[in-house]
């Protein structure tokens, strides 16, 4: 088969290098339209699940990601000159230039054309037997064909900025700073021994009023410096260069897709999906469908059957994590409701910004609610642990009564 990834992120590398280790033959070309090594973006964040999943698709990749990313199991939250620190899942960082230095390194170790700038749209379609349209959110080949996958984007109230920093948190680390113009906010994680992200986030209001929206972006780092300096530690916050256009502010488009193929084009990662920034699972789930991707054409020898199928796994599999991103997002948006609570309640009820729920019960009865049932299932925890040893002591004393 001779399959042509549009797009050299970590979706369409991840592919190429999956379709290569199942079937050498496969003639793969990666078409990226920016030089090596000029990718934008900071660090990107993953958990264990990703990480086994890589071990199992591919170890030699997954060994060299590892080695390369850095790790924390908790996080922080600074309110108001209060820092609440609560254990966690284990998360990694990894930078997004090495991550890709290191799929690119293994596709061609394995025999994958990778061919940067080289820009590919629907006029010049590579001729191949699968055009897999890896692009990103603004996907000039979904663009091409919009009437076919039934695009449809939406617009995040907030506005955001994707910095570093030379700040090396130690953990997942959340800041929530008050000013004369309503709450800004920032999340901030590590992803190699000498670098952070920083992301900064606040409402339109508090954008404007703070003249973010008219400052160059020296002068708007220097502001966000000086907002969060008791969290930087004095440490700089660092922009995109000058060749990358400078840092800007965004809203987040959240996107999806009627359908996810079109003939022989199928979409991969951004290019078929968003999910809010807030819950650190982009990277994971375009790497997911490229391991999708690549199960299903080995099992299917027809192209329809085995793109159908991709797009349906995808689909059900994204449903629990796209509600999740939605309601995390709308947490932000609405800040004011959560943030007056005592810290410790504030940041509870931020590791429980995915429920459904939450929006329709008062926050400190939600919180007492979860408290609760965590305290319930503390104790069916113990019981379980319990039973079985009382269990044998019993056991073992009628034993011995017996004798």
């Amino acid at each position: 088969m001779k399959v042509a990834c549009v797009g050299g992120g970590p979706a369409g590398l991840y592919l190429s290098i999956l379709l290569k280790r199942r079937d050498p033959s496969y003639d793969i070309t990666v078409h990226e339209r920016d030089p090596e090594g000029s990718t934008y973006g900071w660090g990107v964040t993953y958990w264990r699940g990703l990480l086994d999943k890589l071990y199992t698709h591919d170890p030699e990749s997954a060994a060299a990601v590892l080695e390369h990313s850095v790790r924390w199991n908790h996080g922080v939250a600074h309110v108001r000159g209060v820092a609440t620190r609560h254990p966690g899942d284990e998360g990694f960082g990894i930078g997004r230039h090495r991550l890709l230095e290191i799929l690119a390194g293994r596709a061609r170790s394995l025999g994958v054309r990778l061919e940067f700038e080289h820009e590919v749209t629907e006029r010049n379609l590579p001729e191949a037997d699968l055009v897999v349209a890896a692009d990103g959110v603004r996907s000039a080949l979904r663009g091409g064909r919009a009437d076919r996958f039934g695009e449809e984007i939406r617009a995040g109230l907030n506005h955001y900025v994707w910095l570093g920093t030379t700040k090396v948190f130690d953990a997942f680390t959340f800041a929530f700073v008050e000013t004369d113009h309503g709450w800004i906010w920032c999340y901030g994680y590590p992803f190699s021994p000498e670098r952070s992200t920083c992301v900064v986030e606040c409402a339109p209001e508090t954008w404007a009023g703070l003249g973010l929206d008219r400052a160059d972006e020296a002068d708007g780092l220097a502001l966000l410096e000086k907002l969060f300096a008791d969290v930087l530690d004095g440490h700089a916050l660092i922009g995109r260069s000058a060749g990358q256009g400078g840092a800007q502010w965004l809203n987040f488009r959240t996107l999806t897709n009627q359908t996810w193929h079109h003939d022989n084009l199928v979409l991969l990662g951004d290019a078929a999906h968003t999910t809010h920034y807030s819950i650190g699972a982009g990277t994971t789930l375009a790497l997911e469908d490229a391991i999708a991707l690549a199960e299903v054409l080995h099992e299917h020898a027809a192209l329809p059957q085995a793109l159908a199928h991709y797009e349906r796994e995808r689909k059900q599999a994204l449903l629990s994590i796209q509600s999740a991103a939605r309601h995390s997002a709308q947490w932000y948006e609405n800040l004011p409701r959560y943030i007056q609570l005592p810290p410790d309640q504030m940041f509870a009820l931020l590791g429980q910004r995915h429920s459904p729920l939450l929006p329709y019960v008062p926050p400190q009865l939600y919180y007492r609610m979860d408290k609760a049932a965590g305290q319930l299932e503390a104790l069916r925890r113990f019981k379980r642990w319990l039973g079985p040893k009382v269990a044998r002591t019993v056991h073992a004393r009628a034993l011995a009564s017996r004798r």
